[in-house]
């Protein structure tokens, strides 16, 4: 564990790493804290209404679900003593809270939309980090995943608002990255690594049941997503630190039948 990556998902007492999983209530929620889960990982899901995120947790297969509401710098900090209080120190954060707005072009991006895609893809980000960064930096194997869209690189007038938002939290966790190498580096080794997954957009079979017809072309599924997610455990934290890791999309019959395996 001296490169800040585990086999087993557990520390070197056999405790198992602690892993929060944000925006646990959506399908991504449900398909990592599931496959967490199946790893050993201990998870924790977090979602914002008490009903969802219970009913999400038992979809996952007994992750421990938390109501927060992230966006409340005041609620995270309450998170985190209760899972101090209960748990320990979080070695892990996988956070998946988002949206999308869209409009015809610059003149009609609205207020109401950049307020929405601020606080959800920015501010959440921002309050779980401060909150939870001296656990990752504490951590022997501590972990930091977004997620972020391919449209950050090729930003059109009709997402401004939105690309703007992620370009924010990618550059957000950019800098996590840089504090969590310098804290590796007075550490003597690098152990913690924060990161960006970029999707064009997410898939899964929820919304391949609703349109069978429809082929999803370049969307990678949150099994993908999920397993991705478990690897960064398992990968040395030098590698990995400051890194956009695209999920290439695999190829649609593929993702039926891995999705279908899931369920």
């Amino acid at each position: 564990m001296t490169d800040g990556s585990v086999t087993d998902s557990s520390l070197t007492d056999g405790s198992p790493l602690r892993v929060l999983v944000n925006g646990g209530s959506g399908p991504s929620g449900v398909a990592a804290a599931r496959a967490l889960l199946r790893a050993g990982f201990a998870v924790f899901t977090v979602g914002s209404d008490k009903a969802r995120i219970e009913a999400a947790a038992e979809a996952a297969g007994g992750a421990t679900p938390l109501v927060c509401d992230l966006g409340d710098l005041a609620a995270v900090r309450e998170l985190h003593a209760g899972l101090m209080r209960t748990a320990g120190r979080i070695d892990g954060v996988i956070h998946l809270v988002g949206g999308w707005r869209g409009a015809q072009g610059i003149t009609d991006q609205t207020d109401e939309d950049w307020d929405f895609l601020e606080r959800s893809a920015v501010t959440t980000l921002r309050n779980v980090t401060r909150v939870f960064y001296d656990d990752l930096a504490a951590s022997p194997c501590g972990r930091l995943a977004m997620v972020s869209s391919t449209s950050v690189g090729s930003p059109a007038a009709g997402v401004a608002s939105y690309v703007a938002a992620k370009a924010a939290a990618e550059a957000w966790t950019m800098a996590v990255a840089e504090g969590l190498g310098r804290v590796s580096q007075a550490d003597g080794a690098q152990h913690s690594a924060a990161v960006v997954f970029v999707v064009k957009a997410l898939v899964d079979a929820g919304m391949r049941s609703k349109q069978p017809e429809r082929k999803f072309p370049g969307y990678t599924d949150v099994e993908q997503l999920a397993a991705a997610a478990v690897g960064l455990f398992s990968q040395p934290a030098a590698e990995l630190n400051g890194q956009r890791l695209l999920l290439a999309p695999v190829p649609d019959s593929a993702a039926r039948t891995q999705s279908a395996a899931t369920t």
